[in-house]
């Protein structure tokens, strides 16, 4: 059995692989991507403003977009690079080009402040390899300086020194800025990935040394764009690289939030586990103890109206039957029960205790029936065939025979291996978070993992659709192996070899 989940997890990296590069090759072939997208706001943008004349369709043809503005776009959304070389590079395999700046060739750049740098070369050469940068840290040097001296702390000798940028807030004023405190002799790190101590001049003040070649050796020349109208220079790319993507944790930044896309992700699970926690408790709460009453009363009207109602639940999407929920008890044309959508109500935190259960509870009961409702009918089924099977079986029989009563035949003989079926379903408890959420937190606008999905989708915000992609699958694949873990836990018999 070891040597059988040994192999599964292996499995699980191949395919893996396999889902993400085909989602990944997909969404880069696609028409409407994110760079179409932003060209398009920017036409729209020209053609409100009166940069362009003539008709709509006019306007739209005559819009162009500097070639400059281009390549800086393309750089932007990660497509300036082929799909191969862009998927292992979010990976992490392929080292990713960070704080890239573009400037003409010999033009000074203002890296960050009191940094300047500008790449020389041949005129006109458009060859990377005939360019190399030039740093100007004048006013690094000129700028950081001893503030103040602070008294020893206690039972030690040497000061501590503050240093600091001093900038004119006036004609004679000096104003201090990213101070940061030092220890005599001791390289710390400043502002600007710069390094610094203070050390006594000739035995008498103190002075500042700064160590300028964590930002000189850092960034070097990543590409050139040959000269156009726009631009008669070559346009020289400069920055700084590292390995950076999934497998060293960093999904990207998304477009559309401008944050991390694990922050982006990580503020909206909460919502959705609360939901698809609740809603797959309800399910197989009421599912199981239904499916086995049916499978006792086979036959009955009780097991003809209960298959009826289930299987009307069953044939109604969720999102529908939240939608059908929403105009009848949402305050529209009908009752006025329910609120319409959201997660909790306008100044929530301001609630009383019992203000604000009573309140979530509103907010919760038609999403956690969206939620359970498709899956009532198969889950009941599931159930009550798989009972069904078992009490036909040769030691249910054997059992009766032997004057058992038939609850502890039931509930004792042949329910644990009734719940084999069922163990599957309990596999994807890992994936509750992402089961029916894009449609149903799309209607009732529940700021969830679901309705971020169908955002970034639609707005192709690519970073983000990838990491709901990564977690997704991981947890449907670990889900899968949970499944088989059960099938042994539930029955002795099943051995994987």
């Amino acid at each position: 059995m070891t040597s059988y989940f040994i192999r599964r997890f292996l499995l699980v990296v191949p395919t893996f692989l396999g889902i993400t590069v085909l989602v990944f090759f997909v969404m880069q072939m696609v028409p409407g991507g994110p760079l179409e997208q932003e060209l398009l706001r920017l036409q729209m943008g020209l053609m409100q403003s009166g940069e362009s004349a003539g008709s709509a369709g006019d306007a739209m043809g005559q819009v162009e977009i500097p070639a400059a503005a281009m390549d800086e776009m393309r750089r932007f959304y990660g497509f300036d690079k082929p799909i191969p070389v862009r998927y292992l590079r979010w990976l992490g395999l392929w080292p990713r080009e960070m704080n890239a700046i573009t400037v003409e060739a010999g033009e000074w750049k203002e890296l960050q402040k009191g940094v300047k740098v500008r790449a020389v070369g041949p005129a006109g050469s458009t060859r990377r390899g005939d360019y190399a940068l030039e740093w100007d840290f004048t006013d690094l040097h000129e700028k950081w300086e001893v503030a103040q001296v602070l008294a020893p702390p206690a039972g030690e000798a040497d000061s501590t020194v503050v240093v600091a940028w001093l900038k004119f807030a006036g004609t004679w004023v000096r104003r201090m800025e990213d101070s940061t405190a030092l220890r005599p002799g001791v390289w710390s790190a400043l502002p600007g990935n710069v390094r610094g101590r203070v050390t006594r001049v000739d035995g008498g003040d103190w002075g500042i040394e700064l160590d300028t070649g964590s930002v000189a050796n850092r960034w070097k020349i990543t590409g050139i764009t040959e000269p156009d109208a726009e631009s008669p220079a070559p346009r020289i790319t400069i920055a700084w690289t590292r390995f950076s993507g999934l497998l060293t944790g960093d999904l990207g930044r998304s477009y559309v939030y401008a944050q991390p896309v694990g922050t982006v992700i990580k503020k909206r699970f909460p919502i959705s586990i609360y939901f698809g926690l609740i809603g797959f408790l309800l399910s197989y709460t009421v599912c199981i103890p239904l499916g086995v009453w049916k499978a006792i009363k086979h036959g009955s009207r009780f097991d003809f109206f209960s298959s009826a109602i289930v299987f009307l639940g069953y044939s109604i999407p969720g999102w529908a039957l939240g939608a059908v929920l929403l105009v009848l008890l949402g305050g529209g044309s009908f009752w006025n029960v329910v609120p319409l959508g959201e997660f909790r109500s306008v100044g929530w935190e301001t609630f009383p205790w019992w203000h604000k259960v009573l309140d979530q509870a509103h907010h919760t009961i038609l999403p956690v029936l969206s939620y359970a409702v498709t899956s009532f009918a198969t889950l009941t089924v599931v159930m009550k065939n798989s009972l069904m099977e078992n009490l036909g079986q040769d030691y249910v029989r054997t059992a009766f025979a032997k004057g058992l009563p038939e609850r502890k035949v039931v509930f004792v003989h042949a329910f644990r291996n009734s719940l084999i079926p069922i163990a599957t379903g309990l596999g994807h408890l890992l994936s509750i978070i992402l089961a029916g959420s894009y449609l149903i937190e799309k209607v009732f606008n529940i700021q969830g993992f679901g309705l971020l999905g169908f955002t970034s989708i639609v707005k192709r915000d690519y970073p983000v659709v990838l990491g709901i992609l990564v977690i997704g699958a991981l947890l449907r694949l670990f889900g899968n192996i949970f499944s088989d873990i059960l099938y042994a836990v539930i029955d002795p018999r099943i051995r994987f070899k």
